[in-house]
């Protein structure tokens, strides 16, 4: 993807001067990041309670009288992140100390993929000062997996598979996660019949449907049955001309690729300042050299970077309860082969797009979520971590102590 250094305005709201109340706020000089491609240089934005009321080159901006104004020359601003698979607490407390932790990391949003009870679900139409909104998909779909967490719905029939769309539906969830996977072989796969009659049903129901799989063979199925969104992407081999085809044929399918660890032992001094040093050390103990994840990473690495040069709709997922994660996805989704532009609109655009949040780019009229960072991740996507500060809904994140 090309990026744009400078370009005309994004000034996007017209007609008479902006009226100036004192929770108007002007943040002014930085360089910014749009979210779709774009980058604008000496960037003007104005926030009104919870919404941007304008963005865009200093010069094309109008500055509300007596709103309050932030210098923030020489830093960079890009939109919060969108994380779209993880797994969170499963009690309302722990959950919302989650949902404050991604915050803190400069995440807006987060979609629980099929682990959540319903006891916590009454949490994704709340609105909560500091913390992520949280999406889910409630109780996933799958095979009986005796050994194995039994959050999901177990079925053996497509009858039964209809029977738990339904009472997701009647849940209000966001979207339907199901499971297609052996788990190296130690259980069966829902079969063609019943996935395909869980995303009938689903769509039916205006609800989505995603799908964790592992073989080529049962992706192409999936996309053949009408699925909305693959998780992991193919695991098992490299992916052939057959099924980047889809993936053009489909212009609306999602790609979440939820990279797995590299293998490789990184610097995680970054994290420091976020993590409890006992929870730190944990991280360091298991941070070396592992041949076998190196290559099972090199799959998902070629699978992805033949599907963006494809063309192909990328968001970002960093799986489990890592309020960090995303920062790591980021940086390996580049290893990967995207270039950082691609990855940040990955994981901001097009993950707003996917929940459907008025969200995910910098522009008049959308929420005020942006991080702002002491170094242009345009350069190195790492710089995402050097988090000066982050507003949400227009109001700063408490970053004086560690959350997590």
């Amino acid at each position: 993807m090309r990026r744009i250094a400078a370009f005309a305005a994004v000034v996007l709201l017209a007609g008479s001067p902006i009226p100036a109340f004192a929770q108007v706020t002007v943040y002014e000089g930085a360089r910014l990041i749009v979210g779709d491609g774009r980058v604008i240089e000496n960037a003007t934005l104005v926030v009104d309670g919870a919404k941007l009321a304008q963005a865009g080159a200093a010069p094309d901006v109008r500055v509300p009288s007596g709103a309050r104004r932030v210098d923030l020359k020489g830093k960079t601003v890009m939109p919060m992140i969108v994380d779209t698979h993880v797994h969170l607490s499963t009690t309302r407390d722990a959950l919302l100390r989650d949902l404050r932790a991604r915050a803190y990391w400069g995440v807006s949003a987060v979609l629980s993929m099929g682990t959540d009870g319903y006891e916590v679900l009454g949490v994704h139409n709340e609105v909560i000062p500091g913390a992520a909104r949280y999406f889910s998909a409630g109780r996933g779909i799958t095979t009986p997996e005796p050994g194995r967490t039994t959050a999901p719905y177990w079925i053996t029939s497509a009858v039964e598979g209809r029977k738990a769309v339904d009472e997701l539906a009647a849940h209000k969830v966001d979207i339907v996660k199901i499971w297609i996977d052996t788990r190296e072989g130690k259980y069966k796969k829902l079969t063609p019949e019943m996935y395909g009659a869980i995303i009938d049903e689903a769509h039916q129901r205006g609800l989505r449907v995603t799908a964790h799989l592992f073989d080529l063979e049962d992706a192409k199925g999936l996309v053949r049955a009408g699925v909305d969104v693959l998780a992991h992407g193919v695991r098992d081999k490299d992916i052939d001309d057959e099924f980047v085809a889809m993936f053009k044929a489909h212009p609306k399918l999602v790609l979440t690729p939820n990279l797995p660890e590299r293998g490789v032992k990184v610097d995680r001094g970054w994290m420091k300042a976020g993590l409890s040093p006992e929870d730190f050390a944990k991280l360091e103990k298991a941070n070396v050299d592992d041949p076998k994840a190196q290559a099972f990473y090199g799959i998902q690495a070629r699978n992805l970077a033949k599907l963006n040069a494809a063309g192909a709709r990328i968001v970002l997922g960093s799986d489990g309860n890592r309020p960090w994660g995303p920062h790591e996805e980021m940086q390996d989704m580049v290893v990967a082969g995207m270039t950082p532009t691609q990855v940040i609109v990955a994981a901001t655009r097009n993950g707003a797009e996917l929940l459907r949040m008025d969200a995910g780019t910098l522009q008049a009229g959308k929420s005020a979520d942006f991080i702002v960072l002491d170094a242009n991740p345009l350069e190195d996507i790492a710089n995402t971590r050097r988090i000066s500060q982050v507003i949400l809904r227009g109001a700063a994140v408490d970053r004086s102590k560690p959350l997590f």
